[in-house]
């Protein structure tokens, strides 16, 4: 019983964990989220990209070398993963492409393209050839003059010719004076011209009788010249806008419209072209200078000069 007494007392203590392994699973649930992650976009490119780059793709990692040195067929050629350019990525049939096809796209034809103008200008000129023609025959004061007045297109553009008759000349004799139902006519056809944006060329022209005081002091040329000018002095004064003036020239005797009979009152005229596109270039490139030693330039200049015919091209209208 004395023995008893003595043995050691054992007392055991149990510890408690705050949790299952401690924090060594998040390590490993994220390293299985990012792996995952990895293995669904590996899944997404390999379904989204075409044939053609993966074989490219493949052939890369086979040889890089080769394709980064000598170029090919690879992933760099694909401009967008997605095909088909639509929105939902899981489908490849029935998207609808919202970028621009190289197969499709548009090409601008340029001689098509200046030929459609060309077209438009000359519609708007036969617009206005029938808005004058119309004036005239609606508006009293222009009407006992209808046969004095000859409107045509031409290569130049719409012209509007007005004549003298034997009893009614648009001037005083021999003088650069107006008369004033020519001032009416005139007034009437600017009315008209502003609202094209087209140039305006105005020329005089006399029939052969030789001037009074003979051709050295004041001549047809000096005559004509005078006669053009003072006839776009009363264009202006009837509302034309004078920027829209190019050109004034006087041509005396030598562009007759009535080439039989160089003395008929008919060639005694005011002639007003509403100038296409092409005249207007020839006129504003008389002062371009062009290089002899550039054969092909010279041969292009000569030529569409040559096509671009004057005002000695005019004939009578049918």
């Amino acid at each position: 019983m004395a023995d008893e007494g003595l043995r050691p007392i054992i007392i055991k203590r149990i510890k408690k964990s705050s949790g299952h392994h401690g924090g060594a699973w998040k390590i490993a649930y994220a390293d299985f989220v990012t792996a995952m992650m990895a293995f669904f976009l590996l899944m997404w490119l390999l379904g989204s990209t075409s044939k053609g780059d993966l074989e490219g793709i493949a052939d890369y990692f086979a040889t890089p070398l080769k394709v980064a040195m000598a170029g090919g067929t690879g992933s760099g050629d694909a401009s967008s993963v997605i095909q088909g350019g639509g929105k939902d990525l899981t489908r490849i049939e029935g998207q609808q492409q919202q970028g621009e096809d190289p197969k499709t796209r548009k090409r601008f034809d340029l001689k098509e393209a200046e030929a459609e103008l060309a077209r438009a200008e000359a519609r708007r000129l036969r617009a206005l050839k029938e808005r004058i023609e119309t004036a005239i025959a609606n508006i009293p004061s222009l009407q006992q003059y209808k046969n004095q007045l000859l409107i045509d297109i031409t290569t130049e553009g719409l012209r509007i010719q007005i004549v003298d008759e034997q009893n009614r000349p648009m001037f005083a004799l021999s003088r650069a004076e107006l008369q004033p139902y020519t001032k009416v006519i005139l007034h009437e056809i600017a009315k008209t011209l502003n609202d094209i944006p087209n140039k305006v060329s105005l020329s005089g022209h006399t029939d052969a009788t030789p001037y009074a005081s003979g051709e050295r002091s004041y001549s047809n040329w000096e005559l004509s010249s005078d006669r053009a000018n003072a006839s776009r002095r009363e264009l202006i004064a009837g509302g034309l806008q004078e920027d829209k003036i190019l050109r004034v020239v006087g041509l005396s005797s030598a562009v007759l419209f009535d080439t039989g009979n160089p003395y008929n009152p008919i060639n005694r005229r005011i002639s007003i072209i509403v100038m296409n596109k092409k005249t207007e270039e020839s006129i504003t490139r008389e002062n371009q200078t062009v290089d002899v030693q550039n054969e092909e330039a010279v041969q292009q200049a000569v030529g569409q000069d040559a096509a671009t015919p004057g005002e000695a091209d005019v004939s009578p209208p049918r």
